[in-house]
């Protein structure tokens, strides 16, 4: 059903039957511009792409065809069938009457359209070269678990930024987007055009011309002796007035803020083939200035750059850069201005852009947005990945051990390819600090033996994994001693194997737990591109947490040889405090780390943005962070205790260190230390609002000495009295 001013019914009652297929479409007298437009019975024209030709409704029993912000681009002046019988309606424009375009009905539109009898196979629907998006190309999401919602953003920026702001508008209804030109240095407004806190980012994007200037237009001048290197210590300077400008609301009210780079121009422009790459090719300089954003990103608080350059890459910039229209500073996507199409008269008329330079508009918007949301994700650590585990056979090596890789049997299968390839992702997954183990149902010492005869080069070790399950037990069973050895819910863990039936047993008892592995070709992509097994900042844990593993297993080793007393005081344990008063301190970064990714020792759950802590420490709070480390090893910073008043608000500490008396010590630390800002003896209170994973810390405060008082909206109440001193061991020493 249509339903348009004056007009309603089913699309075949309309004369024209104008939404019965496509359409050609382009000037009078020209060349067609598509061959492809479809007016949709729901309003919204299709198979064309521009602007000026969004919507459609018909008023008054007359064909408007509408730009992206509701005015009337073309309307009807006449319809006639031509001598060959198919159906032209004649447009003009309301404002340049002599631009007229015409529709004129596709030859295919005359005969009915057939019902195929008979569904198409898998095969038959799916192009053999259509493969995956873009977008999910770049940021897959195949380990997403929870949905997430932009709200608002804020976009700043120029030319290309306007296009986001125009387009995103409509691709994503969902998210709100506000927009503040910035194409030269200027002051942006005292406060954005929505209260800071609705935004869930800041979306920079700074003008490459801008930053190279109008003087890099006369090419011949990079023939000048030193005219480049004055032109790229502009551009640095430029860059630092710009982003000095545009941080303005990151600063003040440290506002989550990604920065767009620069989009190197596609092809060089040095003035010889010798000079290409060359420090006069404006490659080279717009790729020194990513360098030296990249940079100067890293000097501000809670931002982050966006490596567009990467999308129009892998997109393809013959499909997206305008520099082959346009000069090469320029950085936008390639268009067809209007008056191109037909008002300016011309001896040959100029052919649709698409005919030659095909551009990839969409995709490129979706990939952009996209990466905005991936990281997103990935600063919230949403659906984190704190461990991978490997299946073995058809996973880390094509085929069965025993039956591919039998003693005298050549040739055995290749290991060049995917399994090379996996085996460089688990370092780097090592490298990021996330845990990587085995779990195969075969026989341990027979695979020790033959590690080094499949796994060729030897690239990859059993000992570069923290734990090894290889036995006859069910897969499930080692996959839960795995989660209970890293101290980690099965829903941080993800299971990697070829084996579609395991799949399902693993989901089903461990629920959360995320599997991958049927398609060898996306494992790598899967694991190394994703959102959540990114990290936001490589701190003192990345790389660590695997020998922190190891030497906690020594330590149990050790204990259960041991009584108590025994086994603590040669430990040498000692705990070392910092008092973080600002997001300027180095422990910073690691403190959000840590506390983000607690959950089983965590007295409150609650996960804090950069935004909500930067505001908590300048309304008084404090937070106290401990590092820990004994004879075996040095665990890094361990645990923080948020503090406000004299209140201990919420408490946070890594399962990962040995059961000491460790969290004991640093509550005794913190009284300690809230009795001495508050000058004397005074009553401490402390609060746990259990959730459904954070038993391990709900005796935290009743083992310190805590009073447990009357709870209060569910949530449970710790008093130490003013008399009264915590509990600790005596065994651990403040270093």
């Amino acid at each position: 059903m249509i339903e348009t001013k004056n007009f309603q019914g089913p699309p075949n009652n309309i004369s024209p039957p104008i939404t019965a297929g496509a359409w050609s479409f382009g000037p009078v007298g020209g060349y067609f511009l598509t061959e492809s437009l479809r007016l949709n019975p729901n309003g919204k024209v299709t198979g064309y792409d521009h602007p000026n030709e969004r919507s459609w409704r018909i008023e008054n029993y007359r064909l408007l065809i509408l730009a992206e912000d509701g005015t009337i681009t073309w309307r009807t002046v006449e319809t006639f069938k031509d001598k060959d019988g198919l159906i032209n309606v004649v447009l003009e424009n309301p404002v340049s009457t002599q631009t007229r375009f015409i529709l004129k009905q596709n030859t295919h539109q005359l005969a009915p359209l057939e019902t195929p009898t008979t569904k198409p196979t898998d095969s038959a629907a799916q192009s053999p070269l259509s493969g995956i998006s873009d977008a999910e190309f770049l940021f897959p999401s195949n380990l997403e678990v929870t949905p997430v919602r932009i709200n608002k953003v804020l976009l700043v920026g120029s030319y290309l930024t306007a296009l986001y702001h125009e387009q995103l508008h409509t691709l994503h209804p969902e998210t709100d987007f506000d927009y503040i030109p910035y194409n030269f240095v200027s002051a942006l407004p005292d406060t954005p055009p929505s209260p800071p806190s609705d935004y869930s980012f800041q979306y920079l994007q700074i003008p490459l011309c801008s930053v190279l200037s109008d003087r890099v237009i006369w090419g011949f001048r990079f023939n000048e002796n030193g005219f480049a290197r004055t032109i790229l210590e502009d551009a640095y300077s430029v860059i630092d007035t710009m982003l000095a400008s545009a941080m303005i609301y990151n600063e003040q009210h440290g506002m989550l803020t990604f920065v767009s780079n620069f989009i190197v121009p596609q092809i060089s422009t040095a003035s010889s083939l010798n000079e290409r790459g060359g420090s006069n090719d404006l490659i080279t300089l717009t790729q020194k200035l990513n360098d030296y954003l990249r940079e100067k990103i890293t000097t501000y608080k809670n931002s982050y750059l966006l490596n567009v350059d990467t999308i129009t890459s892998t997109i393809g910039k013959r499909y997206i850069l305008d520099d082959t229209i346009y000069f090469h500073s320029h950085g936008a996507v390639a268009c067809q201005d209007w008056d191109d199409f037909g008002s300016i008269a011309r001896n040959e008329p100029i052919p649709p852009l698409k005919t030659v330079y095909p551009v990839k508009k969409e995709a490129f918007l979706d990939a952009i947005f996209r990466q905005m949301v991936t990281a997103y994700r990935t600063i919230r650590q949403i659906d984190q990945v704190k461990a991978v585990v490997f299946s073995l056979d058809n996973t880390l090596w094509r085929g069965q051990l025993s039956e591919n890789y039998r003693l005298g049997y050549q040739p055995w299968p290749r290991t060049d390819g995917w399994p090379l390839g996996l085996w460089g992702a688990i370092h780097s997954l090592r490298a990021r600090g996330i845990l990587v183990a085995i779990c195969s149902k075969d026989d341990y010492d027979y695979v020790k033996s033959r590690w080094d005869d499949v796994v060729e080069p030897k690239l990859l070790s059993l000992d570069d994994f923290s734990s090894v399950k290889i036995n006859r037990l069910p897969k499930t069973q080692n996959l839960a001693e795995i989660c209970q050895e890293f101290n980690i819910e099965p829903k941080n863990m993800l299971f990697v194997d070829a084996n579609p039936v395991e799949h399902a047993a693993v989901v089903s008892a461990l629920p959360g737990i995320r599997v991958i592995g049927g398609n060898p070709y996306l494992t790598r992509r899967i694991l190394l591109w994703s959102a959540e097994t990114q990290i936001v900042h490589r701190v003192g844990k990345s790389g660590k947490q695997a020998q922190i593993i190891h030497e906690q297993a020594r330590t149990e080793d050790k204990r259960s040889s041991m009584d108590g007393s025994e086994f603590l005081t040669p430990l040498n344990c000692e705990v070392s405090f910092i008092n973080i008063k600002s997001t300027e301190q180095a422990e910073f970064e690691r403190t959000l780390e840590l506390t983000n990714e607690s959950n089983q020792f965590n007295t409150s759950g609650q996960h804090w943005s950069f935004e909500n802590i930067a505001d908590f420490l300048k309304s008084g709070g404090k937070i106290l962070t401990f590092m820990a480390k004994d004879n075996f090893t040095d665990y890094g910073l361990v645990g923080a205790l948020y503090l406000k008043g004299t209140e201990i608000v919420q408490y946070v500490m890594t399962r990962h260190l040995p059961e000491t008396g460790v969290e004991e010590f640093a509550i005794a630390e913190a009284v300690q230390f809230l009795r001495y800002i508050h000058q004397g003896e005074t009553n401490i209170t402390a609060t746990i609002k259990e959730t459904a994973h954070n038993t391990p810390c709900r005796d935290v405060y009743i083992r310190s000495g805590f009073q447990e008082a009357p709870s209060q909206n569910g949530i449970r109440r710790f008093i130490l009295d003013s008399k009264d001193t915590p509990k600790f061991s005596l065994h651990i020493k403040k270093a």
